[in-house]
């Protein structure tokens, strides 16, 4: 009966770190949207993900800001970043229209580059009607 016991939690010690092992990876990249006026969340605000290819721009990904002004996974699923360019545009116009304030800034394009080293990156967007600031985040 005690051998049993104890093959029975090997088992299940097995089963919960193969299961684990065999979880989804974490998407490498997220996006934070913030109004610096309000300090509050910014829902609603078309992102587009972008990679260069030669001259050109090539769609990977696209949502849209949640309630938090987060899209938590932004890449594309089951892929890792790889090592290039890549821009993310932030469609602002739309949501000032909505808010009805003017803007200066109605698409906000952020490029940047990658090594494809790191697991994940985050970036922030600080947006106000007539300025912008973005960081690479964790």
């Amino acid at each position: 009966m005690h051998a049993l016991k104890h093959f029975t939690l090997a088992l299940a010690l097995a089963t919960s770190c193969a299961l684990a092992s065999a979880a989804p990876a974490t998407n490498p990249l997220s996006v934070h949207v913030l109004d610096l006026q309000s300090g509050q969340p910014t829902a609603g605000i078309r992102v587009t993900l972008e990679q260069r290819s030669g001259e050109q721009w090539r769609a990977l990904a696209a949502g849209v800001t949640d309630a938090q002004g987060r899209i938590g996974a932004l890449y594309p699923p089951g892929e890792q970043m790889a090592a290039g360019d890549y821009r993310i545009v932030f469609e602002t116009g739309e949501h000032f229209r909505h808010e009805g304030k003017a803007t200066f800034f109605p698409r906000i394009p952020v490029e940047f580059t990658t090594d494809g080293k790191s697991p994940h990156y985050h970036i922030p967007l600080l947006l106000s009607p007539f300025g912008y600031s973005t960081y690479r985040g964790n």
